[in-house]
């Protein structure tokens, strides 16, 4: 019987020679955004699923623009412009089908920071520093890039903003009466403090409801966007009843009603320098949200998105957002995913996005001036809970005190100091323990019988497999950096046979990210009701699979010594799927 082809997930650079890197900038399709790759896939059926989820997602994104905005101290126009215009434009330039861009949560504490210091001028000048940043690490094939981040860094600051985003909003959710937030956090919090015992009772009431109206929703009616219902449903009583709560409209004016004016941003040379690291903030926060809600996009949506294409349809969002007075712009993970549930099949949706939002301001501004400040807290809170991935933690907590200690600084850097510092000490951290962990899987030994002898059970020629089982091997070291090589088992994942097994011989050592890699490419496979094993770990994977949990993935039965153990386990898996077959045809 042939031996089936063996797949090898090689960390070498045969690839820089090879040529297909040159496929990516050169190929018909390199550089095409998804909107004109798509079009030949667009029905009528379709269009009108684009359409529908275009209005969802329009609804939900109108809150969130103004939620932003406010709590990023600019004006609630600002939120909606870059939502219709960077909007826009980052579905129809972006290289993913389904995202929606548009202001997200994680800007909110580097634009407060910015606007405190240099004004909206200098916000409009950083962002469109950041834009021409972000436009240039797309074209350069910077777009995978992002992958370099370890995964303890970017839970740790995405911890660390979901929490002082809530921090922001304690104020209009009590309603208590502080004149002007503090922007340190230990600061603001003694702030509010000081001001609790003051809280108005009504604000506080309407925010409650709010919050647990949208808690029920996602709940028990998770297809219904909670955040929309809260918005008219609290807006509308606040208004029948008279509550006398403070809305957009009270303290910020009344929205604009038509089109965002294009005016040119004030140009200040002098601040090059200075926004430099703001600058570079933006753009790597930019450029992190938009391809992990790129790569969610994909998971739902079964797509595959191209990062270059993506990063500088964000870089060009970004230079345009500043030109209409609107904040920086990403990707969206919660705006895409509701763009996905509601049926969106193309880019068309997103576009649609932007287009009601601007009907909205267009026709309805005097309305959105009425919306409760503390309905928007709430749906904030919702969004600062959504965001901080708390359901990580304890998975990062298990790998051990190395990567614990990179969470733990990137969080608390992000909490008490800024961004800037917590990404680059936490940067600083992952390079180090990544040249610990490759150094300490360097070793010298002498080749003896027993180590030949022992190698039989590791050996492919020794261990035919029987059919129905595809073997792929790691090669080198698994860690962040590496683990898109893992696409190669994904790419061919409708042809797989019912067993996969990873084989660990040759994979030297393993991380907090390759091990992020890993279950998600198990949970995947027993979806589909396919079985993954793995086999052959040495000593530093197998201490840090078994010390993450990874075995409640695949069972602990699916993890061998060997191949040997591997191809005795498949064929009692093998066998039990023909006797279920068997079964089942009688």
């Amino acid at each position: 019987m042939a031996l089936p082809p063996i797949f090898s997930v090689s960390l070498n650079y045969s690839w820089l020679t090879s040529g297909r890197w040159r496929e990516r900038f050169t190929g018909p399709d390199a550089f095409l955004p998804k909107s004109v790759t798509s079009l030949k896939a667009t029905t009528r059926s379709t269009l009108g699923r684009d359409l529908i989820a275009g209005i969802t997602v329009g609804l939900v994104a109108l809150p969130l623009a103004l939620a932003f905005a406010i709590s990023s101290g600019v004006s609630p126009a600002s939120g909606i412009a870059c939502a219709v215009v960077a909007g826009f434009l980052i579905s129809a330039l972006g290289g993913s089908r389904c995202q929606v861009g548009g202001p997200t949560g994680a800007f909110v504490v580097v634009v407060s920071g910015i606007v405190g210091v240099h004004g909206i001028d200098g916000l409009f000048m950083c962002t469109m520093m950041a834009g021409v940043i972000l436009a240039v690490m797309g074209l350069t094939g910077l777009g995978t890039a992002v992958k370099y981040i370890p995964r303890p860094v970017v839970i740790g600051f995405t911890n660390g903003i979901a929490v002082l985003i809530a921090s922001t909003q304690i104020k209009e959710f009590f309603g208590l009466p502080i004149e002007k937030v503090p922007g340190e956090f230990l600061a603001r919090m003694q702030v509010v403090g000081a001001a609790f015992p003051r809280l108005d009772p009504i604000t506080t009431g309407v925010s409650i409801a709010a919050l647990l109206l949208i808690i029920a929703i996602m709940r028990w009616l998770p297809r219904v966007p909670g955040a929309v219902v809260a918005l008219f449903a609290g807006t509308a009583i606040a208004a029948v009843f008279n509550l006398g709560v403070a809305t957009v409209g009270s303290r910020y004016g009344a929205l604009p009603a038509g089109l965002p004016p294009f005016k040119l941003p004030q140009f200040r040379p002098e601040l090059i320098l200075t926004l430099l690291s703001p600058a570079l903030t933006v753009a790597m926060l930019g450029a992190i949200e938009s391809l992990l809600s790129a790569v969610v996009a994909d998971r739902m949506s079964g797509d595959r998105h191209n990062p270059n294409v993506e990063l500088f349809a964000q870089g060009l969002a970004n230079i345009a957002s500043p030109l209409v007075g609107g904040l920086p712009a990403t990707g969206a993970i919660a705006r895409t995913a509701t763009n996905i549930r509601a049926g969106a099949a193309s880019p068309i949706a997103g576009m649609t996005h932007s287009v009601v939002l601007l009907v909205i301001l267009l026709v309805a501004a005097p309305l959105a001036a009425k919306i409760p400040l503390a309905v928007l807290a709430a749906i904030l809170l919702t969004v600062a809970y959504g965001m901080g991935e708390w359901r990580e933690i304890p998975g990062i907590l298990r790998l051990g005190a190395a990567d614990t200690v990179v969470w733990a600084i990137t969080f608390a850097l992000t909490v008490f100091a800024d961004l800037t510092v917590a990404v680059e000490a936490g940067m600083i951290l992952a390079a180090l323990l990544f040249i610990s962990r490759v150094s300490s899987t360097t070793t010298v030994s002498a080749v003896s019988d027993d180590y030949l002898s022992h190698g039989e059970e590791h050996s492919l020629l020794h261990n035919p497999l029987p059919e129905g089982v595809a073997v792929y091997r790691i090669h080198g070291p698994f860690l962040f950096g590496s683990t898109d090589k893992l696409e190669t088992v994904e790419e061919n994942f409708a042809s797989l046979p019912p067993v996969v097994v990873l084989r660990l011989r040759n994979m030297t050592a393993i991380d907090g990210t390759g091990m992020h890699a890993i279950e998600r490419l198990a949970d995947r496979l027993h979806g589909s009701g396919r079985h993954l094993l793995i086999c052959g770990m040495r000593n530093q994977p197998e201490w840090f699979i078994r010390r993450s949990g990874f075995a409640k993935h695949i069972g602990e039965a699916n993890i061998t010594p060997h191949l040997r153990g591997a191809v005795q386990r498949s064929q009692e898996i093998l066998d039990d799927l023909s006797d279920e077959h068997d079964r089942d045809e009688r």
